[in-house]
């Protein structure tokens, strides 16, 4: 995940501009209409609020501060965010979170809630502690990261599933909510062109054993010394290629290109994954584990905000597959859109600046096995 904190400085990259369709195809994630462990969990948190009926008010108008932070303007009475605290969300430093952030500001405001962002939260142990203060009421997290960093599990997990339900138990102890994982998940990954995928018959990590010897491999200094890294794909899939070439954050898809490497370190939802033109091998020995986005939210700001607030955020999420973030990534970083109007332009195409209609369900996501 380094190399996407830093991927977000670079661009270079062609534009292809194009919406995908909703689906979870990142990890096999498949839609549900009943109500997942998360749901039940905010649900319960947030209490019995209900809509007032016949809210069909439009979005209030979002204004952008000059320190790049949002605020909505007044809500009308009738939708369900009116009346409620102001929100406080937070992003992480880089592309991708400044993306989710504004997405589910956007979207809350669009339900009449007030809303900020602050757009660098720091490091997790402040994180932690803006959460327990009040003064950040959610935020969007890596699950893998989750159970990790802020959890401490020292295991892996085999299924996603598993990695979701542990993180759930931890967040519930301390006062927390992790809302749904969202269909894509964004992690380190190894990527080859789809060319020489296609003549050396590649699918997996393991299927690189076959072409080891004769393979470069490229990407990020650390990639060779600090896990999960080069020496982790060698213990779990016995593959040790012939060589391992530096390459300065950003350089990995030239160096695809042109021959230098062939095979690379990138994040799973590069922007320049979107042109099709490469293959991100599939890690089922998950040595890279799951990138899939959980919202952490404190049970505090969840009960104060009220059902709708879960509703929107899950809304968003259940249309954020990888293609589609992909997508979002590379109008950003290669075209140079700011993520505000890119935010904006992908919630109108998806109807989700238009309030929920009353009585509206929870959209639910299995997480992905």
């Amino acid at each position: 995940m380094q190399a996407r904190r830093r991927l977000a400085q670079t661009a270079g990259r062609r534009l292809a501009i194009v919406l995908v369709a909703l689906g979870c195809a990142a990890c096999g994630a498949t839609r549900s209409s009943s109500t997942t462990t998360a749901s039940r969990s905010a649900s319960r948190a947030a209490g019995s609020v209900t809509r007032a009926s016949g809210a069909t008010s439009t979005s209030p108008q979002a204004t952008t501060q000059g320190d790049g932070s949002t605020t909505s303007a007044a809500a009308s009475p009738s939708l369900p965010g009116a009346g409620r605290p102001p929100v406080a969300l937070g992003d992480k430093n880089y592309t991708e979170q400044f993306l989710l952030g504004q997405l589910y500001a956007q979207a809350l405001e669009a339900e009449g809630y007030t809303v900020t962002v602050n757009q660098n939260i720091g490091p997790i142990s402040v994180t932690m502690q803006a959460l327990k203060d009040g003064s950040l009421m959610a935020y969007p997290e890596y699950l893998s990261t989750f159970d990790t960093q802020i959890a401490g599990y020292r295991h892996g997990f085999r299924s996603a599933s598993a990695a979701y339900e542990a993180g759930l138990r931890w967040a519930g102890r301390n006062g927390l909510v992790l809302l749904t994982p969202t269909p894509f998940s964004d992690t380190q990954g190894i990527a080859v062109t789809d060319a020489y995928a296609a003549a050396n018959g590649l699918r997996t990590i393991l299927d690189l054993r076959r072409v080891a010897p004769a393979m470069t491999i490229g990407g990020p200094a650390q990639f060779a010394a600090d896990p999960p890294g080069l020496q982790q794909i060698t213990t779990a899939y016995g593959v040790t290629p012939a060589a391992f070439k530096p390459l300065a954050i950003g350089d990995q898809y030239a160096a695809l290109d042109d021959g230098t490497v062939q095979a690379a370190d990138v994040n799973t939802t590069d922007g320049q994954l979107a042109s099709g033109d490469y293959v991100v091998l599939r890690d089922p020995a998950r040595v890279f584990g799951f990138g899939n986005v959980v919202p952490v939210v404190s049970a505090a700001a969840l009960a104060a905000e009220g059902p709708a607030f879960a509703d929107t955020i899950s809304r968003v999420d259940a249309t954020l597959t990888t293609g589609v973030m992909r997508e979002l990534n590379q109008l950003v970083d290669v075209a140079q859109e700011p993520p505000a109007t890119v935010a904006r332009q992908f919630l109108q195409t998806h109807g989700l600046l238009t309030p929920l209609s009353a009585g509206a369900l929870a959209v639910a996501v299995t997480p992905v096995p």
